[in-house]
């Protein structure tokens, strides 16, 4: 079965809009593992506009499924990491001004800044991911720089999801398929929902991981966490 990992950026947004600690984003971490979720995902940027770089701190002390910590990797996150050590980091090309991740990386023309992060977190025991898009090309790339795992971008695939569902799911099963010839652990992310989640991972080879926030957050305004948890791994599990 394909493990979720639920990004809580946005209950860290809830919570900066008032301030204070309400929503409490520990104590969501806490619930979102005890609700099924196999893994907690978190995204903190330069401007700590969602999650904090304390937060990050504060997770390590309770989170008991997978820890996963993704962004751009300035010497500011690599500091975080390196201190955290999560089970897995996921280096993001997004830039400080990025409302959201918006592209992958290109392995090719960024291979040495890459090989040096990659060599940097797995002596510290990290299983590293690289965020690249739909592209053989970049996941050639990144196998050559040892990356364990690649994480596909796959908001494309969303946005193309209910206008042709066939056409939107080929580049990543070519994808998929090309990560499991060189040898690649394969995860996914960016705007999957219930409404795609389920053909992805039916169809996607080799799904290890989904890392899903903003429409699960969403769902669970409507659904209750708890609810929506469960949701999403039914479609993991039906798939």
């Amino acid at each position: 079965m394909t493990r979720l990992s639920v990004n809580i950026n946005k209950v860290a947004t809830i919570r900066n809009a008032r301030g204070g600690n309400n929503p409490n984003l520990i104590k969501v971490a806490q619930d979102c593992e005890r609700f099924g979720a196999q893994g907690i995902t978190v995204h903190p940027r330069p401007d700590e506009r969602h999650i904090r770089y304390q937060d990050v701190l504060d997770l390590k002390e309770v989170v008991t499924t997978e820890f996963n910590i993704e962004g751009n990797p300035d010497d500011r996150f690599i500091e975080l990491v390196r201190r955290v050590r999560p089970e897995q980091v996921t280096l993001v090309p997004d830039a400080p001004d990025a409302i959201t991740s918006n592209a992958g990386w290109d392995t090719i023309r960024h291979a040495d800044h890459l090989r040096r992060l990659v060599d940097t977190f797995k002596a510290d025991g990290i299983r590293v991911s690289i965020f690249v898009d739909a592209d053989e090309r970049m996941i050639e790339g990144a196998k050559a720089v040892g990356t364990d795992r690649i994480e596909l971008y796959t908001e494309p695939y969303a946005a193309h999801f209910s206008d042709d569902q066939e056409g939107a799911i080929a580049p990543f099963i070519r994808a998929a398929e090309r990560a499991q010839a060189v040898g690649l652990g394969l995860n996914a992310g960016h705007d999957l929902s219930l409404d795609n989640l389920r053909y992805f991972a039916e169809r996607v080879p080799g799904l290890l991981e989904v890392s899903i926030g903003h429409a699960l957050i969403c769902d669970a305004l409507y659904f209750g966490l708890e609810n929506t948890i469960q949701m999403y791994l039914r479609e993991l599990m039906i798939a």
